[in-house]
């Protein structure tokens, strides 16, 4: 896996915890994404592994740490008027040590897969978390955003982990 920022590219993690037909997702406290839903994640800092900064930001905003980090696909976000792609590198947890607690960015809470809150969550979500969280599909993608709620473009695909 690469390291730091490829590019104009920048390199994020998005990291789905699952349990017994749950998805564990985070209240955004502050910052980017304020106020929505979403899994665990952040910046792979220059010098770091992608994998190494999913676990990272795992721990820092959940208090859990995983065991098994799959990788399930990269979604690439434009957003209409900023030079920067975030290149948004996704994964899913099985397997963990600890207990789900709430941090200064993050206040955890466990949705059934049948229940994930998609009206208080990024408008992109529904168009492939379904897809990974229930049939175990990996995706690839590019979303173009114009501000935070408006998707303009949206080219999605699954595949099959083999």
């Amino acid at each position: 896996l690469s390291l730091g920022d490829t590019g104009n590219n920048k390199l994020l993690t998005l990291v789905f915890v699952v349990k017994d037909g749950q998805v564990l997702l985070g209240m955004k406290k502050r910052g980017f994404g304020e106020g929505r839903w979403n899994g665990f994640g952040g910046k792979v800092e220059p010098d770091e592994a992608i994998l190494d900064g999913a676990r990272r930001e795992l721990e820092e905003e959940s208090c859990i740490r995983a065991t098994e980090l799959v990788n399930v696909g990269v979604i690439l976000f434009e957003f209409v008027g900023e030079p920067v792609i975030m290149e948004v590198h996704l994964f899913r947890v099985d397997s963990y040590t600890g207990e789900p607690a709430e941090t200064e960015e993050m206040r955890p809470q466990w949705y059934s897969f049948a229940h994930v809150p998609y009206k208080e969550m990024w408008p992109d979500d529904e168009l492939w978390l379904p897809a990974v969280l229930t049939e175990g599909k990996h995706v690839n993608g590019y979303v173009l955003l114009e501000g935070m709620n408006k998707i303009l473009k949206s080219d999605i695909n699954f595949t099959s982990p083999s």
